[in-house]
């Protein structure tokens, strides 16, 4: 018969508290309370659940670390919807370069999520959200691009923002903006710049 080993005794192990679970309560834990790279890791792996969107958003206005903040507009560019465009759009307000940067490149990757709401912010009352919308319809791959900008050019009041529109219509723009061109050169016709960049934008549009 084979000796057994005795048992020993040991004692109570001490209780300690696990990682936050991978599901959505705990990844919102993790990235309002966790280690810089447990936050990256938060803010990429809740792009499995779209509903935490709003989260996303929030905790951007507050996240010092910009390789966290670059997994949060990640996971919000991917998800790609109301939602998302919801979480992004404030940070075309802030002050703050790189939010405001890091928000137009993730609206641009979603643009039939962000085209219901475009009209909207063209309308904004504060020029320069009207500006960065316009710069960023310049990479935004939407069917109604010509169309809103040539609305910019004939109805925007603001010179800035009618120039932004004219830099974007040289890159983008089709034949149908040249006659939205000749009129805001018309509106502005004090401002030299503004027909010199409208007769360049002109000059493209017809030789391509």
């Amino acid at each position: 018969m084979a000796l057994r080993k005795p048992v020993l005794q040991e004692g109570l192990r001490q209780v300690v508290e696990r990682d936050p679970a991978r599901d959505l309560p705990g990844l919102l834990k993790q990235l309002r309370s966790g280690s810089i790279e447990e936050r990256r890791w938060a803010a990429r792996d809740l792009v499995e659940f779209p509903e935490s969107a709003a989260a996303l958003g929030d905790h951007l206005s507050r996240e010092p670390e910009s390789q966290v903040r670059e997994a949060i507009f990640t996971s919000l560019g991917a998800m790609a919807n109301s939602e998302a465009v919801q979480a992004l759009l404030p940070m075309l307000r802030t002050e703050d370069p790189q939010l405001r940067n890091g928000a137009i490149e993730a609206l641009i990757e979603m643009p039939q999520a962000v085209g219901p709401r475009v009209q909207a912010l063209l309308e904004d009352p504060d020029p320069d959200v009207r500006i960065f919308t316009v710069n960023l319809l310049g990479d935004l791959k939407h069917p109604d691009l010509n169309t809103w900008l040539i609305r910019v050019l004939n109805q925007d009041e603001h010179v800035n923002v009618v120039a932004a529109a004219i830099e974007v219509v040289a890159e983008v723009g089709t034949p149908d903006a040249v006659p939205a061109l000749q009129a805001a050169v018309r509106r502005f016709s004090q401002d030299p710049f503004l027909g010199f960049a409208a007769d360049v934008a002109i000059e493209r549009i017809e030789s391509t």
